[in-house]
């Protein structure tokens, strides 16, 4: 299904550098934001594209859209419910792994807005109006993503469970280009653990995606 165009809305950028730090200090902001909801009168929080009802009522659930490997959802949701554990226990879409659940571990990274961002460290009704990619949404059995048949090729994987956080930040790392070396791949994804210890073959997959020239 082809992606409906949908506004930006808030989302969590993870960058590089201090990586981790950032997305703690903006969860604990989006924590903090959340909790006053219940204490402010809905006329405060009524209106615009990303506002809550004007009441929580008999009800916490908050409205939200959002577009998820190219299907628009409408949904009510808990405030407090973290993008991750929509994705995995209200939508399905399980191949996005709760690790940590502490922003360390990198096995729940999708793509925000073609960002990749740490799903756990961000709550769902933040990314009101956002497009979202999961690896679901980016190959099929029958049609792998290149950097996908590059992990099977280069065995980049044992027991498989930090796969697909690998992969979507292995995207992102040659999007953005920062795939211009191994030293550069390594640093870029110092924030995805394997904790079967396969980091060379998951370099060699990426550097060989990166260099093929193949669309990613």
């Amino acid at each position: 299904m082809k992606d409906e165009e949908i506004p930006a809305g808030e989302e969590l950028v993870c960058g590089v550098e201090n990586r981790f730090d950032e997305d703690r200090r903006y969860f604990l902001k989006q924590s903090v934001a959340i909790a006053g909801l219940a204490f402010v009168p809905g006329s405060l929080v009524a209106g615009g594209e990303n506002a809550l009802p004007e009441s929580f009522g008999d009800t916490e659930n908050v409205k939200l859209s959002i577009a998820i490997n190219g299907k628009k959802h409408q949904l009510n949701i808990d405030p407090r419910t973290t993008l991750l554990d929509l994705l995995r226990e209200r939508l399905a879409l399980t191949g996005t792994k709760k690790g940590c659940d502490l922003g360390h571990c990198g096995a729940c990274t999708v793509h925000i807005n073609g960002q990749r961002t740490l799903s756990c460290l961000t709550f769902a009704v933040m990314q009101n109006g956002t497009k979202v990619t999961t690896i679901e949404g980016i190959g099929t059995p029958e049609k792998l993503h290149p950097l996908q048949t590059a992990f099977i090729r280069h065995d980049g994987f044992q027991c498989g469970y930090c796969t697909p956080g690998q992969i979507m930040s292995g995207v992102s790392c040659i999007r953005e280009g920062n795939a211009g070396s191994e030293a550069e791949v390594r640093e870029y994804m110092s924030g995805n653990l394997c904790r079967c210890g396969a980091y060379p073959n998951i370099v060699n997959a990426i550097l060989e995606v990166k260099n093929s020239g193949e669309k990613v």
